[in-house]
């Protein structure tokens, strides 16, 4: 069988060290808390439109962790033109942060990215072994999927400056329960060192 993605034509990687999870970043913020998300959220919206440059630059695959709001018999198009189209809180961030043709996604019932998804799939196909997490809610379904990569043994990256929730303490609150329990590096977008992540030292600069 041939390495290569023959269906995407070699515009993502077949391997990667590490992948990028974007979690419910489109997402029509419609819900009870939704308008304190939404403040939160798009005060980080350019850190994550500076995360998923720099992850890209880097050569790393960037996946949208999503939930299905309970519709299910929806999918991710349709939930991104109801953000991109319909006069919802989120669909500036939507506008912001749509994905591109070569991106990944994954639709999820509940909060972790990991229950009931092809997430562990796509993971061990990619050969990642580190996740840089992104996204909302970070206190709930960034937190819930930062406990169940740990379980898996995946090392975690989750900037500091790229996640929000309804309030900065529940925000902080998060943040420290990774980096202290989950043993997350949660230092912040611009002080990532991408040449990590790159096989042959290039720094991933744009």
């Amino acid at each position: 069988m041939p390495r290569d993605n023959e269906n995407l034509h070699g515009n993502v990687p077949d391997k990667a060290v590490a992948a990028l999870l974007f979690i419910d970043v489109i997402n029509d913020l419609e819900f009870i808390g939704g308008e304190a998300l939404a403040e939160q959220v798009l005060a980080i919206a350019d850190n994550l439109a500076e995360l998923r440059r720099r992850a890209k630059a880097a050569g790393l695959p960037v996946i949208y962790v999503n939930d299905n709001f309970g519709k299910w018999q929806s999918d991710f198009s349709k939930l991104l033109d109801h953000c991109l189209n319909d006069d919802v809180r989120g669909r500036q961030l939507a506008e912001l942060l749509h994905p591109d043709s070569d991106d990944y996604f994954v639709l999820k019932p509940k909060h972790s990215g990991f229950f009931s998804t092809t997430l562990e799939t796509l993971l061990a196909y990619l050969q990642a072994r580190t996740l840089i997490l992104a996204g909302v809610a970070g206190n709930i379904c960034v937190l819930f999927t930062a406990q169940d990569a740990f379980m898996r043994d995946y090392e975690l990256m989750v900037p500091a400056d790229c996640v929000a929730s309804n309030t900065p303490e529940d925000n902080q609150y998060a943040l420290l329960h990774m980096r202290s329990i989950l043993k997350a590096d949660i230092r912040p977008v611009g002080e990532i060192d991408w040449a990590l992540f790159q096989p042959h030292g290039d720094t991933g600069e744009a």
